[in-house]
């Protein structure tokens, strides 16, 4: 049975928010969720822009997509993608963050932020799991590593002007993926 990736992903973003209130653990809701959301992104990386701006060199993939009549960069489709979901539920909320970013905007900017991106850039192929408080909220907080899985990222981050790092091969962890759930 083929189904879309947004099926999928209506589908697990929907069971994530129904089970949590049955019991499953947020460890596995947050495993859950970064599980459809890291395929959504390699699927475009690899399948959309590799294939078209560095395999074909058809279309560029820019930050500044609509004025260069270009593709959004993997990092903004997965924004776009997280500000829809908190558009839309208060059940969770996620982020893409490095210690490195291009957009100072996704840097850490708390101290579980940090530490979780710290631990999954030293701790190859490992999670970070913890607890915080913002705003007089507890949340569970998982970081997942983000890898360079392709040459486009790498081009991208490697060159651009902004770029505080310009060593990344493919397969570098270049960040992560934070995910939140209010414990309460």
């Amino acid at each position: 049975m083929k189904r879309t990736l947004l099926t999928i992903a209506v589908l697990a973003f929907g069971i994530g928010s129904a089970v949590a209130a049955e019991g499953i653990p947020f460890r596995k809701v947050a495993d859950m969720l970064y599980q459809v959301m890291s395929a959504d992104r390699e699927v475009y990386t690899r399948m959309v822009v590799q294939r078209l701006t560095v395999d074909k060199k058809v279309i560029t993939a820019s930050e500044h997509f609509e004025d260069d009549s270009a593709l959004p960069l993997p990092a903004q489709m997965f924004r776009f993608g997280a500000e829809r979901v908190m558009d839309q539920t208060e059940d969770f909320s996620y982020a893409l963050l490095s210690l490195n970013p291009i957009n100072k905007k996704n840097g850490p900017g708390t101290d579980l932020e940090r530490k979780g991106l710290r631990y999954v850039l030293e701790n190859e192929g490992e999670n970070f799991y913890g607890e915080e408080e913002l705003g007089g909220e507890r949340y569970f907080a998982a970081v997942y590593p983000d890898y360079a899985v392709v040459e486009a990222c790498i081009n991208c981050h490697n060159g651009h002007k902004d770029s505080p790092r310009r060593d990344l091969k493919v397969g570098d962890v270049m960040g992560g993926v934070v995910i939140r759930i209010p414990m309460e």
